[in-house]
């Protein structure tokens, strides 16, 4: 075994290296020269390393010694008689590739040296004289590039292994294998358009049916195992305390156990006894039947303790990056999808948009990530460069997550592409820019808004999903405890005045306003809405989008609805003095208006008004309620358990919090939820005019004032909605911690 060039630098012997990362004897080095004393010199430098050293004194003698017996490197001289260096180890690397290649010469000739090397067929080369210890290094470090040539080629022919396994995968044919489906939407459990898009996800994914009913939670999957059991009476199979015959693992690849749902457990007599989740599925049956060459016998088993006894014998399932991989490496499985790029210019396809790219990949790597997106149901997708990868996270829930890591080389085309969808400048890399991208699946209409950001590892771009057809709740589905949805209904029935959602982005303040817009909501009135973009589609309201491209922004929108004889309008977001004093003087004429703000309380919301130049009187009298919001994630029901939290955080809070009796919850996490949390629900405060605190506002009290005024007649906050919410079971202490933060200092 070879010297490592660690050796070099700590002066120990070196650890043996493993079989298939350098090789078994002793590195064999052919050096070249047509002067005796150089070649001299070489054997004097290289005598104490463990090479073996072969000599040759022009470049025919070297292609003798290489045709007989295998070289790891070659030192040549560039000066040579009947064929100099160049033309050696040009033919070196010709006929043997696997072979370093290193040039010495003093030859002042750089250009013919540098063209050897522009070619190819030179790794380095080192001038005379050289330095002893430089040139041990040199050539040390050459070797561990042979080394590591060998390791990437054994690593190879691993993935080369791996890829049959997936073409073997890919050859599973959909037909026959939606027999599962067909049975529950006879039942009554599936509809037809749940039909079609099952089917159209097989043969996109090669998933069983019963992997994507999961993912969608159209079903409990006790309740397929139940009919199975019972209706077809399938043989079943407990692998709770089953072991499993580890040379059988062998007959059918892992990436088949894991991706369909099945374990081989017994064969005799040429029959395969085999755990399924879906004992249904003739079409994998007798894809398993032909690969394995013995006839299958399903067994019904339950698909929890299937996954359990999956992960236990193959431990997690890979990484996410490699089924992204098999995306971006084969043909485009997301057809599905069609990019519009302006709503008024028509659509274009994505097989249109796969012929005009460049880079076919990258198309395939945005549309991966967008629907991964929308199958977890996140609101925003971050494209984060870091120093040695780009990671994809998803804000599920309110919470960012990492999903998927990306190699840095694929940045570039990847922000590329995202900035053709939405129209931006390709050629712009240092400045920010902001687009709209609407992307439409089979069954869903989502638009993006972009921003892109240059970092000083590459451009981030972050992509927050709005849905087109959302459908807008009512007042009662928002979760307003029954004291302030009691106030709501008070000041919403009113004729005129202005309603105000306040809260951070992404709080929920659009859901709010809709649900206040549908409430009672009747066809002798004339509704209008102005979006950026449109959210929720009500077909009662004229809702227009705001385009601040062509010069229609809130304040002009507005003005022009105003000549439209509105009763009710919903302006999106008060972003700045004019919207704001357009909107509160249409309240004071006889329209009801819903609009949002970004501010922490409601209290505040008053003092941010001022900032926009509104004068007192008019905010005293326009102004009927606001709403102050948060959104925290929600216990999940399925895995909730009774905890006591520690005795510090519940003093963070507050000393409410720390009143006997209270009982806390927390999820322990399970495969229905994400962390013990599953869905959100909204904390609210609820400000509601009265003539006091009309007054306060006019002569211009603080928020501290009105805040404690509020609170007298009968506000709760959103610390006392977030106790009551967390005392109902419905979210944790560490959920209002992130949300509302410590509110009180411990000494």
């Amino acid at each position: 075994m070879g010297k490592r060039y660690s050796s070099l630098f700590v002066g120990q012997e070196p650890s043996a290296a493993p079989l298939d990362q350098a090789p078994a004897a002793p590195y064999r080095l052919l050096l070249v020269d047509d002067e005796p004393g150089i070649l001299a010199a070489l054997r004097r430098v290289f005598q104490r390393e463990n090479y073996v050293l072969h000599f040759a004194r022009n470049g025919v003698e070297a292609l003798k010694i290489l045709a007989n017996q295998p070289v790891h490197l070659v030192i040549s001289d560039f000066m040579m008689p009947r064929m100099n260096g160049s033309e050696l180890l040009a033919q070196v690397r010709e006929r043997w590739p696997e072979t370093i290649r290193i040039m010495l010469t003093g030859h002042a000739n750089t250009e013919a040296v540098m063209g050897s090397i522009k070619g190819g067929a030179v790794y380095r080369f080192i001038l005379k004289p050289w330095n002893d210890d430089d040139l041990r290094l040199s050539i040390a470090l050459a070797l561990e590039q042979y080394t590591l040539q060998q390791r990437n080629r054994s690593l190879e022919q691993e993935n080369q292994k791996q890829h049959r396994d997936l073409e073997t995968l890919a050859k599973l044919s959909v037909t026959n294998r939606s027999q599962l489906a067909i049975l529950l939407h006879k039942k009554g459990l599936l509809n037809a358009q749940q039909i079609q898009q099952l089917h159209k996800e097989m043969q996109t994914h090669k998933t069983p049916v019963l992997r994507q009913l999961m993912q969608h939670e159209w079903l409990d999957g006790e309740k397929v195992y139940e009919l199975l059991r019972k209706d077809l009476m399938f043989d079943e199979i407990d692998l709770r305390e089953f072991q499993v015959d580890a040379s059988l693992l062998a007959l059918v690849p892992q990436a088949i156990c894991t991706r369909q749902l099945v374990l081989p457990l017994r064969v005799a007599d040429k029959r395969l006894r085999l755990a399924m989740a879906d004992p249904l599925d003739q079409g994998l049956i007798d894809e398993l039947g032909f690969m394995t060459g013995l006839s299958i016998h399903p067994l019904l088993c339950r698909l929890g303790q299937l996954q359990d006894k999956l992960h236990e014998l193959f431990g997690e399932p890979g990484n996410q990056l490699e089924d992204l991989t098999t995306v971006v490496g084969s043909s485009d499985p997301y057809e599905g999808i069609e990019i519009v790029l302006d709503d008024d210019s028509g659509s274009e396809s994505l097989e249109q948009l796969l012929g005009s790219s460049e880079d076919p990949p990258a198309i395939r790597l945005v549309n991966a990530v967008i629907l991964e997106a929308l199958r977890l149901g996140a609101s925003d997708i971050h494209i984060h460069p870091r120093t040695k990868h780009v990671v994809v996270r998803y804000r599920i829930d309110g919470v960012l997550q990492d999903k998927i890591q990306i190699p840095s080389a694929l940045l570039m085309s990847l922000v590329s592409r995202i900035k053709v969808m939405a129209e931006l400048d390709i050629t712009e890399r240092r400045r920010p820019q902001d687009g709209r991208i609407t992307v439409k699946t089979p069954m869903r209409i989502v638009d993006l808004r972009i921003s892109t950001l240059p970092t000083i590892n590459g451009e981030k771009v972050v992509m927050r999903v709005l849905e087109r057809q959302s459908a807008a709740q009512s007042l009662e589905d928002l979760g307003l405890s029954p004291h302030n949805l009691r106030r709501l209904l008070h000041v919403v029935n009113k004729p005129q005045g202005i309603i105000l959602a306040t809260g951070p982005t992404g709080s929920g303040k659009t859901t709010t306003l809709f649900a206040l817009l549908q409430h009672e909501a009747s066809p002798e009135k004339n509704y209008v809405t102005i979006e950026d973009p449109v959210e929720f589609h009500v077909d009662l309201a004229g809702q227009v989008p705001v385009r601040e491209r062509i010069g229609l922004n809130f304040s002009n929108v507005l003005r022009a609805i105003l000549r439209q004889d509105p009763d009710v309008i919903l302006l999106g977001e008060i972003r700045d003095s004019d919207t704001a004093e357009v909107a509160f003087h249409a309240a004071l004429t006889g329209h009801l208006v819903f609009s949002t703000l970004h501010t922490n309380s409601a209290a505040a919301t008053i003092a941010r008004l001022f900032d926009l130049g509104l004068k007192p009187y008019v905010l005293a009298s326009a102004l009927e309620a606001i709403i102050a919001q948060r959104l925290v994630r929600r216990i999940c029901s399925l895995c909730r358990e009774q905890v006591q939290p520690p005795h510090e955080r519940l003093q963070s809070l507050g000393p409410e919090f720390l009143e006997g009796g209270m009982r806390f919850f927390q999820g322990k996490g399970c495969n229905q939820c994400h962390q013990g949390y599953k869905g959100r629900v909204g904390i609210h405060e609820v400000l509601t005019m009265s003539d006091r605190l009309r007054d306060a506002i006019a002569q211009g009290a603080s928020a501290m004032q009105l805040q404690a005024m509020a609170r007298e007649q009968g506000m709760t906050t959103l610390l006392d909605d977030a106790r009551e919410k967390i005392a109902q079971g419905l979210t944790t202490v560490e959920e209002v911690l992130r949300l509302l933060g410590p509110q009180t200092l411990q000494e």
